[in-house]
């Protein structure tokens, strides 16, 4: 590559390039099969050298219409040092081996993104990179309608340079010394989103599924659901779940476990046919759907334990608590949808837009909302720190917008399109709070900064959680107000004692007063920054 060149001319220019290896689906499995090791289950287990996203070390360039608003210092070293970042790497990749695998996101006529993947070999094992993400899309369909997005990935790049750089109006990411798979399949579901918005589509960071469920009246409904739900909420847990539907003609099909773009016609066109899903914690007894799924042969795991005999242990955290295995939507069968689209409302009894939060103090096991506290729900997109991450921050409140930590643009924009899109189609769409975490949790600040948990949460189990979907699909819940954040919660639920997760079990008046009172000021807060977000969703925060 001679002269200076931009990112989408550096990508575009890589296809030809005699060091270039474009590799079929075959050769790209026999690349990487080699440097993986064999399990009890027939499957392979690869390891990567970094085990996370680099979030902190990710950077979007472009335009003030994709740029972050808020950057950390190494952020804005990184950003500054752009141009000569982009220049080492043009010269890099005239000389580094590299291998290319093509696919399509999506299967459907309209929005279907040509995918194109770039992997130096400079270290040999991460040919594995190639061979995983590509069992996460679609095989390459010339005809697609849809953007060209490309993504180069340089693993040797020197560990104190680590970054991502990302082009969202170029449709290009360079992942420059990480070795870690999520980079590429966040990468380009990241890029797609942008291109998605462009269209008029939100592009959601949610599980979905389709349930037919029988009402009380013995009546067959059929909804599609959307689950949004930040890490270790309960999101994939969930929404591969068939939460008891065993009435005759009740059924759960999953359609997908990660982002989907959802047009105004309450349709959402799907991305994956395989999902990367977590393996910490999995288990057959509670989720089967999933372990089922992760225990085939054609499962591909990440960082998983695997002892010396090829024993799988999902609850050993040594190497890490970010364990992935690569699960084919087909292994989920019988509880597989034949498409990885949502059908549009027409089609529809109602869309479920379902947020899953995990508080461990006073939020009700269940919400039901309206538009503005939906939206709301929407923005503030909650959970709450746990002590396996920064023990400083643990029971403290995290918030991400959407649930989607890859927005590029406008937070508020999207905000402000999930409540239009809400309000215009009345109850065709109803909204839903889950609460994953529980309640009565007392932590007490210690003067080393970390916390110190006086009195242990009342933790909402998995079937508990299950019983609740189950309550809202057969129309089984009588609403009643609730006193604090202004919603509606159950009188009761079967399968569940609503009692036991009855906050004033647990909190004086005066208790409950302070923990509600700090949240509800915590989230104005928040709110504060989103200045074009429209006032009818901040209102909602106020009740």
């Amino acid at each position: 590559m001679k002269g200076k060149m931009s990112a989408g001319e550096i990508a575009e220019a890589l296809y030809h390039f005699p060091n270039v290896e474009h590799l079929s689906d075959a050769q790209a499995k026999a690349r990487a099969i080699p440097f993986g090791c064999k399990t009890e289950f027939g499957n392979i287990n690869f390891e990567s050298a970094v085990r996370n996203r680099s979030a902190g070390l990710t950077v979007y360039v472009g335009s003030d219409a994709v740029k972050q608003k808020k950057l950390n210092p190494r952020q804005s070293e990184i950003l500054k040092e752009v141009p000569d970042t982009l220049r080492k790497v043009q010269r890099y990749l005239d000389r580094a081996p590299l291998v290319c695998v093509e696919r399509t996101m999506g299967d459907n006529p309209d929005f279907s993104p040509h995918c194109t993947l770039y992997v130096s070999t400079y270290r040999k094992d991460c040919a594995r990179l190639s061979y995983m993400w590509g069992e996460t899309l679609l095989p390459y369909r010339p005809t697609a309608a849809g953007p060209d997005l490309r993504l180069i990935y340089v693993p040797e790049w020197p560990e104190a340079k680590r970054q991502i750089l990302v082009f969202p109006e170029e449709g290009v990411t360079f992942v420059l010394g990480s070795d870690y798979m999520g980079e590429a399949k966040k990468g380009f579901l990241r890029m797609a989103m942008w291109y998605a918005k462009q269209e008029g589509m939100l592009g959601v960071h949610a599980g979905a599924k389709i349930i037919q469920a029988r009402n009380p009246k013995g009546k067959l409904r059929t909804y599609s659901m959307l689950l949004f739900g930040l890490s270790a909420t309960g999101k994939t847990t969930h929404s591969c779940h068939t939460h008891g539907l065993d009435h005759e003609g009740e059924e759960m099909m999953v359609v997908q476990d990660d982002v989907c773009f959802l047009r105004k016609n309450g349709s959402a066109l799907g991305t994956e046919r395989g999902f990367y899903l977590k393996t910490e914690g999995l288990d057959p007894h509670t989720q089967p759907l999933l372990y089922r799924g992760a225990t085939q042969p054609d499962t591909i795991f990440e960082n998983v334990m695997v002892d010396w005999e090829g024993r799988v242990d999902f609850q050993d955290e040594t190497i890490t608590s970010n364990g992935r295995g690569v699960v084919q939507m087909a292994d989920l069968a019988p509880h597989a949808c034949d498409s990885i689209n949502l059908p549009s409302l027409d089609e529809l009894d109602a869309l479920l837009l379902v947020f899953i939060t995990r508080r461990n103090t006073v939020m009700p096991m269940i919400s039901k909302l309206n538009a503005e506290q939906a939206a709301l729900a929407f923005m503030l997109g909650e959970s709450v720190e746990s002590s396996a991450g920064d023990p400083t921050k643990a029971g403290q409140s995290v918030r991400v917008v959407g649930t989607n930590p890859f927005i590029v643009g406008d937070d508020a924009e999207e905000g402000n399109w999930i409540y239009e899109f809400i309000k215009s189609h009345g109850e065709k769409v109803q909204a839903y709070i889950v609460n994953t975490g529980g309640v009565g949790e007392i932590r007490e600040r210690q003067p080393d900064g970390t916390t110190h948990v006086k009195r242990e949460v009342n933790r909402i189990q998995i079937p508990e959680t299950s019983a609740v979907f189950r309550a809202i699909v057969r129309d089984q819940i009588e609403w009643m107000e609730e006193p604090f954040f202004g919603t509606q919660v159950p009188r009761q639920i079967e399968g569940a004692d609503m009692q036991r997760f009855d906050p004033g079990e647990y909190y004086s008046r005066e208790e409950l007063d302070e923990y509600v009172n700090a949240l509800k000021r915590e989230r104005r807060e928040y709110l504060e920054k989103f200045s074009d977000l429209d006032p009818n969703i901040v209102a909602a925060c106020k009740t």
